[in-house]
């Protein structure tokens, strides 16, 4: 019988080359077969000898029909529940151009700022939206959530005792904050030798052995708090004081940062980004200049050119994480960039007047409420709120309410047996609280006049106590002035998105990165109503579309990993790798092995893995790597067998950060279990283990996986990501907990992040991408990620140093090429490469990762044979460019690689004084004439921007004087 099944097949439009360029380009290896490389490559006792038992792949066209299948299981009700988490309004303009467009959401963080100047420039339009509305100083670029921003404060201000208060190590929170927030704070303190003293802030004495304090505004039930004299008695006890705030409210309520703040967190959610089931969510973090050296977290910050011309870019990059190593206060990676970018644009969407408005309106429907409820004899709690009701009653009456509620698809916050919590938003209308009403009249045997919401708009004046009022102005940059219709708007998302390179232009060959495809089938359920519109903490029964997802996931991703304990939870990579480390330690703890703190980490580690060490509560001991990149086994042994009584775990890359599978891998790993040890296998590189091999075959205990490399999340210019954890069967009872809904184990860990499933909204996609490709397609892109680095080093060999190579000198899905000798020869450095290669049209590879001077290399499976020719092409016509001034005929200073990138403003100027000519700068290969991307601003001058810090909008002509003064 023929084959009845659809010819197109998902894997063919996911993979680049075509299965007979795989063969050609295996052979240019030196090989007969792809299977033959990759036997050549992997250590035959690591490899896998079963494929992978997963569902068979589908077609892309079956796929959508079942996941509306499993959308129409999750049940949309009105959502009033709160809790920092609101239905908003996506405007239309915004989802369609950037969530939905691959130019924005596929683009990579902007460490080559000089192709990143569009959403840097959004980046710093939402931190100038923070700063603005929380009356605080400076902004950071977005963190994971608001219950990470919140530890992030508690964890900075600990870092900041004056000498002292060194031995204060409580940190008050008040009893009114979010039960989430408090959830991810215990996890976060535990480690760190921090007590958390949660009561009620009216009657807490501040004692001397509190070194900061965290309220909610306004407070978790709703209620607008006073908290200047209670902030004016910790400031005189040298108290940091850190506010957990609403963002839309502070366009009515008076911002933080003018009663005492030092430090502003929360989460931008309600600016227009879906509840998502938690997420993802842009949160912020707010704080005084004097602090800015140590905000967790990206700053975007402004600076110039080469040619003078304002240019943005990351600002103070040295107080980051991965530089700062096991010195760093912060682990924080991956941050919530595309979230954080939909959230400043809605700010810009709207203005300061249409965000007001739409405040005032949630604030005047939440009093039409309450008046109702006063009339019908319901005590409302609440004095001063914003949104946000709180009604007490009889168990009986709660009861009867909930029944009402759930008739007509209704959820409420239930606050144990008594209460109610009532949060009005912004797609609350008349009929929304005419039907509220109604349900409150029905339980109250009650009536509902005709005329009944006209008296009560009547009533019902959004007015605030002095204390409590906003005066003064925000977002008065005319960036929030400008762009209210939506033809101005469009032209201004799309002049932005012109300035940035992305995978709809070229390859962005970063290695570390796996920067795959992110195929439009998988992206699709991200934005259905059915997914996007329900809240963390939705009963189960409404969840079930989302339950079934969360489990095969956790199910697929146990087979991988052959670890079959899965938490979702974590919400980045470096909070994966935080919570493995938290789960070993309490697993450690059971034992009563409480001195187990000390972790292993080979000196080539990416930097979170020290910095998450640190914040884990370990001590850091680093093991040597060999001349070969290798991690050296004696240094290992030894080190092991020295710290055996208080040995708590390696954290290992596989393959190696510096792309190479180590042979001694299941040796090593022996070592440390036989004194006493775990096994955590860092997964930034899983894209070349899946269906060849996996963690547990080699010995780990627990990795974290990347879904934002691996498993096809986009990159979205530095976030959202996901990093979930896989572990073995003794570590189930430690994975995280949560506040809301019973997940991890029965000994598990505090939660780690606000939402149960962390952001669960993208796990879509990478439940779409594994059901897409299924196990043999799986195994297929792993083969090919291997076969296209190891055709990219024989082909550049020639030209470049390969520093690390493997068995049979193999790489893995990844290759770091040496460009130290040009700096010795002419003075070329590995920096004067990568901007070169923007003249190209190509985004640089990683520089200076894992090694200083060089440039680490990662094609992906997803690129073409031709776009990887077109890459070596361009390297090789580099590699000539150098040439040229090594042999005299290019000058050593005036020459194509010290000028790059070349501007279209520079190349058409009257001007031309360079040795060289206009064409070569422009179009240095035949293909760049066809296909050509300019960058939007020369080489950018990064400690000019670190001397004259600005990270908010500002009026041009305000720069322009201050660079006249500083230059």
């Amino acid at each position: 019988m023929r084959n009845l099944e659809h010819p197109d097949k998902f894997v063919n439009r996911h993979i680049g080359p075509r299965d007979y360029q795989l063969e050609e380009m295996a052979k240019t290896c030196g090989v007969n077969s792809v299977d033959e490389l990759i036997d050549e490559t992997i250590p035959a006792n690591i490899r896998l000898n079963k494929k992978l038992s997963l569902a068979s792949a589908v077609t892309e066209h079956s796929f959508i029909k079942n996941l509306q299948k499993i959308a129409s299981k999750n049940k949309v009700f009105k959502s009033y529940i709160g809790m920092g988490y609101h239905p908003a309004n996506l405007p239309s303009v915004i989802q369609r151009n950037i969530l939905e467009n691959p130019g924005w959401y596929t683009q990579y963080t902007p460490y080559q700022a000089e192709i990143a100047q569009g959403r840097l420039e959004a980046l710093l339009i939402f931190q100038t939206v923070i700063s603005d509305l929380t009356a605080m100083d400076i902004a950071n670029a977005s963190l994971l959530d608001e219950g990470t921003s919140a530890a992030e404060a508690m964890l900075m201000f600990h870092a900041l005792r004056p000498k002292d208060k060194k031995e204060a190590h409580v940190f008050f929170v008040s009893e009114e904050c979010y039960p989430q927030t408090i959830g991810v704070l215990k996890s976060r303190a535990i480690s760190q030798g921090i007590e958390l003293k949660i009561s009620d802030f009216k009657t807490e004495k501040l004692t001397d052995d509190i070194f900061g304090v965290l309220v909610q505004y306004p407070s978790g039930n709703g209620e607008i708090k006073d908290y200047s004299e209670f902030f004016k008695v910790a400031g005189e006890k040298r108290i940091f004081k850190v506010i957990a705030a609403d963002l839309l409210s502070l366009t009515l309520l008076k911002p933080p940062g003018e009663f005492g703040a030092d430090a502003v967190v929360g989460s931008s959610q309600r600016f227009g980004v879906p509840m998502g089931f938690g997420g993802p969510h842009a949160a912020f973090f707010a704080t005084k200049e004097i602090f800015r050296r140590y905000i967790p977290g990206r700053i975007i910050g402004i600076s110039v050119d080469n040619e003078g011309n304002q240019a943005y870019r990351m600002a103070l990059q040295t107080r980051e994480q991965h530089i700062r190593r096991e010195k760093a206060t912060s682990n924080i990676c991956t941050a919530q960039a595309l979230l954080a970018i939909i959230a400043g644009m809605y700010a810009v969407y709207h203005g300061p007047d249409g965000l007001k408005d739409i405040a005032n309106r949630i604030s005047t429907f939440t009093r039409m409420l309450d008046a109702s409820l006063n009339d019908f004899g319901f005590k409302q709690l609440n004095k001063n709120f914003f949104d946000t009701l709180l009604i007490e009653d009889t168990n009986e009456r709660i009861d009867a309410i909930k029944i009402e509620a759930l008739k007509r698809e209704i959820n409420l916050r239930y606050i144990g047996n008594n209460r109610i919590g009532i949060s009005i938003n912004e797609t609350t209308g008349g009929e929304d609280i005419k039907e509220l009403v109604e349900l409150f009249a029905v339980v109250s045997n009650n009536k509902v006049p005709d005329d009944h919401l006209q008296k009560l708009f009547i009533k019902a004046r959004t007015e605030y106590p002095d204390f409590l009022s906003r005066t003064s102005d925000f977002l008065t940059h005319e960036t929030f002035n400008s762009y209210q219709s939506e033809t101005e708007m469009l032209r201004f998302l799309k002049k932005l998105e012109n300035r940035d390179l992305s995978l709809a232009h070229s390859m962005t060959p970063l290695g570390s990165c796996t920067m795959k495809l992110n195929g439009t089938s998988e992206m699709l359920g991200i934005s259905w109503p059915q997914f996007s519109d329900i809240h963390p903490f939705a009963p189960a029964d409404q969840t079930k579309g989302y339950q079934q997802i969360i489990n095969e996931l956790e199910f697929d991703l146990a087979e991988i990993t052959g670890l079959p304990a899965v938490s979702l939870q974590p919400n980045s990579g470096a909070q994966g790798e935080f919570t493995g480390l938290m789960v070993i330690r309490e697993y450690h703890h059971s034992k009563g092995e409480k001195d187990r703190n000390v972790v292993l980490i080979p000196s080539s580690a990416h930097g979170t893995n020290p910095a998450s060490a640190v914040m884990a509560g370990m001590k850091v001991v680093v093991v040597k790597c060999d001349e070969q990149g290798n991690i050296d086994v004696y240094d290992l042994k030894n080190k092991a067998e020295q710290f055996k009584d208080n040995l708590s775990t390696l954290m290992v890359t596989y393959p190696s950060t510096h792309g190479v599978f180590e042979e001694k891998i299941i040796e090593m790993c022996e070592i440390i279990h036989q004194n006493g040890g775990q096994v955590y296998m860092d997964g930034a590189n899983m894209n070349a283990q899946v269906g060849l091999t996996n963690p547990a075959l080699i010995g780990a205990d627990v990795c974290h996986l990347n879904l934002h490399k691996t498993f096809a999340i986009p990159h979205g210019g530095g976030g959202p990501g996901m990093g979930p954890i896989c572990a073995a069967g003794h570590l189930a009872p430690f994975l995280p907990t949560h506040y809301f809904v019973k997940v991890g184990g029965d000994k598990g860990i505090a939660s780690v992040s606000s939402a149960p499933w962390g952001s669960a909204n993208v796990l879509i996609i990478s439940y779409a991408y594994i059901k897409l490709m299924g196990p043999e397609g799986l195994t297929k892109a792993t083969k090919t990620a291997i076969v296209n680095a190891n055709y990219i080093l024989n082909r550049l060999q020639k030209y470049y140093k390969v520093l690390y190579t493997g068995l049979n000198d193999r790489v893995a899905h990844e290759l770091i090429f040496d460009m130290r000798e040009f700096k010795q020869s002419v003075q070329i450095d590995v920096e004067d490469i990568a901007k070169r290669l923007i003249d190209y049209g190509f985004h640089a590879p990683t520089v200076s990762f894992p090694v200083l001077g060089t440039l680490m290399v990662e094609p992906t499976e997803s690129e073409s044979k031709e776009e990887i020719d077109r890459f070596c092409d361009t390297l090789i016509s580099i590699r000539n460019e150098i040439k040229e001034i090594e042999e005299g005929e290019e000058d050593p200073i005036d020459n194509l690689l010290k000028n790059a990138p070349h501007t279209l403003k520079v190349l058409t100027a009257n001007e031309w004084n360079h040795k060289y000519s206009r064409e070569k700068a422009a179009y240095p290969l035949p293909f760049t004439k066809e296909k050509k991307f300019w960058a939007a601003v020369g080489r950018i001058d990064s400690a000019y921007g670190d001397r004259n810090l600005v990270c908010s909008c500002v009026p041009v002509s305000d720069y322009e004087e201050e660079t006249l003064v500083n230059r």
